[in-house]
């Protein structure tokens, strides 16, 4: 049972090797949930297969590397991603980051319990209705509890399982595959851009996740490079697989469930494939969950800054943590596809601008250097209480994306001059960045 939460880890404790961040990226992209994004390419935006196999894969190769780049920030510092937030918020500024934050992995979880008990009801019929929703919580409660090493142990082992599973879904699926439909090039530039940004978006919604597994490594030579390319390959191999078995599936069975044209697809190992995949969740769902956990912990020590949290506070995070997103899966259940779609368009909103921020600090001005005990300080210490331009700054990051964004029940009013295009999270990636520089090295003059 892991005892450190989100204080910083010693040195002495550190232990693991860079390279097991690829099966922890690589396992956790390899669920269901991940082949629902993939559907969404023919499913929502109308594309063709080889239309929507590039745009996921574009949209994975350039995403993950805003995900990855965080993945160094974990054995630098030894805190988890939203405590080293405080260094660019202040103590009370990223109060607000952290609960959407908290909201989104309780998001996640909950779109993982949907998707994963319907594939249990689809296999095994006495799990109809909620009763697999509840088994795939309670068998997400193990190794959340049990914590980091935990995580990375199953990583390993699933991540064998789930290749197999999926690459012999994804043959069957192109075997049976009509060639019609291989030579169909139909599609638009808004629903290619729309596939893009969705699968950009999954990558870089894991971007508060990140160093949440990576805290524990040594802080050696090399150690931030080499986790950057470990996690980027794991997660964008891992993601790219199960979004393409998610667009044959969308277009060879356009009329049946996700579980329904799996099974179908994979003959008489469909059922056998299906169930692996479901029973891969509660793997995800548990680091949805643990990075909840340590962020609902960052938030009860802002206010009690000499309480330090241990072993009891961590697993009472976790039941009321996975207590909320059974709650919010039960209501989904009815209408799961529209309901997943809306929250992806929330996430972009609020993630976009944190992620430009936090990486510009890091990379650009900071270089990695950060005074790790002032996160903890009731005052903040050189980073404050409350960092109010970073604060509009990330508002204005997320306000430069209305004009641009096109959701369901919204559309912004510069859309439709770009032909349906909504390319508001790359607006707000480099008008967050640069007004955070520019602000940042006016500063550092001012101060000099």
């Amino acid at each position: 049972m892991e005892t450190h939460t989100i204080h910083p880890v010693p040195q002495a404790h550190r232990h693991g090797r860079v390279t097991d961040l690829f099966s922890v990226w690589f396992s956790a992209n390899m669920t269901l949930l991940t082949v629902v994004t993939g559907a969404l390419g023919p499913a929502v935006f109308g594309l063709s297969l080889i239309w929507s196999i590039l745009a996921l894969v574009l949209g994975n190769v350039v995403g993950a590397i805003f995900m990855a780049l965080h993945a160094a920030q974990g054995p630098r510092l030894g805190v988890p991603q939203m405590v080293q937030s405080r260094g660019q918020f202040g103590i009370y500024g990223s109060v607000p980051i952290i609960l959407l934050v908290v909201l989104m992995y309780i998001g996640f979880a909950a779109s993982n319990c949907v998707v994963g008990g319907e594939a249990l009801a689809h296999v095994l019929p006495v799990f109809h209705g909620n009763r697999g929703v509840w088994l795939i919580a309670v068998l997400t409660l193990l190794p959340c509890m049990m914590g980091y090493r935990a995580i990375h142990v199953c990583s390993r082992v699933a991540s064998w399982v789930s290749i197999v599973a999926v690459i012999y879904a994804i043959g069957c699926g192109l075997g049976g595959f009509s060639r019609t439909l291989l030579a169909d090039m139909h599609g638009t530039v808004a629903g290619f851009f729309g596939a893009f940004s969705v699968s950009a978006l999954w990558q870089i919604a894991y971007a508060p996740y990140v160093s949440d597994s990576s805290r524990y490594l040594p802080d050696e030579a090399g150690s931030g490079r080499q986790a950057f390319w470990a996690t980027y390959g794991g997660t964008v191999i891992g993601a790219v697989l199960p979004m393409v078995l998610g667009s044959l599936l969308a277009l060879s069975y356009p009329s049946l469930p996700l579980a329904g044209a799996l099974s179908l697809t994979g003959g008489r190992m469909g059922d056998i494939v299906l169930l692996v995949l479901a029973l891969a969740i509660p793997l995800a769902n548990a680091m949805s969950v643990y990075c909840g956990a340590l962020c609902s912990l960052t938030l009860v020590q802002t206010f009690c800054p000499s309480w330090r949290s241990g072993l009891g506070g961590r697993l009472v995070m976790t039941v009321l943590l996975l207590g909320a997103a059974l709650v919010m899966s039960l209501g989904m259940v009815g209408d799961f596809l529209k309901a997943y779609t809306s929250f992806l368009d929330i996430l972009m909103a609020v993630l976009v601008p944190w992620t430009a921020i936090n990486l510009c600090d890091y990379y650009l001005l900071r270089h990695g250097e950060y005074d790790v005990m002032a996160f903890f300080r009731a005052d903040g210490g050189q980073y404050g209480r409350f960092n109010a331009p970073v604060v509009l700054i990330y508002l204005t990051g997320v306000l430069v994306e209305l004009p641009f964004m096109k959701t369901g029940p919204y559309t912004g009013p510069l859309v439709a001059s770009l032909h349906g295009v909504d390319i508001s999270w790359v607006v707000s990636l480099l008008v967050t960045g640069v007004v955070y520089c520019v602000w940042a090295k006016r500063c550092e003059r001012m101060g000099a």
